[in-house]
């Protein structure tokens, strides 16, 4: 009898997988579940809101009832909508100033290690620059009324995510596939356009998601630490320390929207990004 006799049928044969043999990381949650989750979540901390502060009357006085926070929001929604404007511009220009100049750095850092090497080590530094150390600084430079100081800080912030994660993805082409490119006489340009810049994609755009978080965060804290009197930052600072607690809070809540706003947008591209992206 050969060799080839005496496997042993099952060993050949690929075994079919139930869902019970799956590891439950690999089991992606169904799309109702998704949603109603959050939503889940939301309700419940709500009602332990209501019941923490209306029921049992145990909440400091800087912590309002929902009710009293969602009438001081609809009471002053212009302002409120106003000051959101100008916080979600300097964030959205801190984060493209930010995404913009970590690409471009990670261009030249991977396809040159003396630049590499000269930008490490200025990159490591700017990431343990506490924000709120140098908001003040950036304020007092460009002057009480510019807003420049508070997008250079949203920048600033942006740009490190961005930076780390292009520079990974700018690294991750295979050897085999810039050979091909290189046997068919491809230049530089056309490698990067059709290989290098589509395999990275995904990583930019993962670095942009978690740039659009830090760059609402930054921005934020720079309105608080001073600058003109405009802005989220600004006005929760301001109303907080006069007492009126339910539109500090209200303020705070339209922080929160247009954190949701960027972190929502910035998550859809990721997802485009990945699905166009070259196995």
């Amino acid at each position: 009898m050969s060799g080839a006799e005496t496997l042993n049928p099952q060993s050949v044969t690929p075994q079919r997988r139930t869902p019970h043999d799956l590891n439950p990381q690999d089991r992606a949650l169904p799309g109702w579940l998704r949603v109603v989750a959050p939503i889940a979540v939301g309700v419940i901390g709500l009602a332990l809101w209501v019941l923490y502060v209306d029921v049992l009357g145990a909440a400091p006085r800087m912590l309002p009832s929902p009710a009293a926070i969602g009438a001081a929001l609809l009471e002053h929604s212009d302002i409120i909508r106003e000051d959101m404007a100008t916080t979600a511009f300097n964030a959205f220009v801190g984060l493209l100033a930010g995404s913009i100049f970590g690409i471009v750095l990670a261009g030249f850092a991977a396809s040159m290690k003396a630049f590499d090497g000269m930008v490490a080590p200025l990159v490591s530094a700017i990431a343990v620059v506490p924000i709120v150390a140098l908001t003040p600084i950036l304020n007092t430079m460009f002057g009480a009324s510019s807003q420049f100081g508070r997008q250079a800080v949203a920048a600033l912030a942006a740009f490190i995510p961005v930076f780390i994660t292009a520079l990974r993805g700018l690294r991750q082409t295979r050897p085999v596939h810039r050979d091909v490119l290189r046997a068919s006489a491809a230049t530089r340009a056309q490698t990067f356009r059709l290989l290098t810049f589509p395999t990275a994609l995904p990583y930019i755009m993962t670095g942009i998601r978690i740039a659009a978080s830090a760059a609402v965060i930054a921005a934020l804290v720079a309105e608080y630490f001073g600058g003109p009197s405009d802005g989220i930052g600004t006005s929760i600072a301001t109303y907080a320390k006069s007492g009126r607690a339910a539109l500090a809070w209200a303020y705070v809540f339209g922080g929160i929207l247009i954190g949701l706003v960027f972190f929502l947008v910035t998550s859809l591209l990721e997802r485009l990004a990945t699905r166009r992206s070259p196995v």
